[in-house]
């Protein structure tokens, strides 16, 4: 016998098609959200994980900062010393500059002239006092420029006439400037030993 079936069977396997269709498309659904929970997941791993890095570059930061600081007042500290040195060193190599100073202007001041005071600041020294002439002056000038202590710069300030105790002098303020070598340190160091 031969079966013929009346039955719909084309709507039968629309159905079955769209069922398919809808169960593909569920699966497809499913792994796709799967598929974006995991990039998700991956990155906010690695969100996380560079986070985690900038946290610890930022204390490095941090730390590194306080290190700056620290060598920053180290700086400071090492040139206030280095500055102490220095004027230690000054005042060591210009110790015996004083009685250098005195000796050779005793040697080099002419007769008739008197010297009321003496000042130095740095290399000037300002020399002021009373002369019997304008030539003594002059000669005293050209004695301290013939000096290997001063520099041969020597400059009056003033020179004028005066009454002094009823006798007729020339007061004057010379500068003179010491030069600054190893000489009388060395002429120092072999008089000591």
């Amino acid at each position: 016998m031969i079966r013929i079936n009346l039955l719909p069977h084309r709507e039968e396997k629309r159905k079955e098609r769209r069922k398919q269709f809808y169960t593909v498309l569920a699966m497809m659904f499913m792994l796709g959200t799967f598929v974006w929970l995991l990039v998700h997941m991956v990155n906010a791993r690695h969100i996380d994980n560079q986070d985690a890095r900038n946290r610890y570059i930022e204390s490095e930061i941090g730390r590194l900062d306080d290190v700056i600081v620290e060598i920053k007042d180290l700086r400071g500290q090492i040139d206030r010393l280095l500055s102490r040195k220095q004027v230690i060193e000054t005042l060591q190599s210009n110790r015996a500059e004083t009685v250098h100073l005195f000796n050779e202007l005793s040697a080099r001041l002419p007769v008739g002239v008197y010297l009321t005071a003496v000042t130095q600041s740095d290399s000037k020294i300002t020399l002021k006092g009373y002369a019997q002439s304008n030539a003594r002056v002059s000669q005293l000038m050209v004695n301290l420029n013939e000096s290997p202590l001063f520099t041969g710069n020597t400059e009056v300030v003033k020179s004028e006439a005066e009454t002094l105790n009823n006798l007729r002098v020339y007061s004057f303020e010379i500068n003179v400037y010491i030069k600054h070598s190893s000489a009388p340190a060395d002429e120092a160091a072999d008089t000591a030993a």
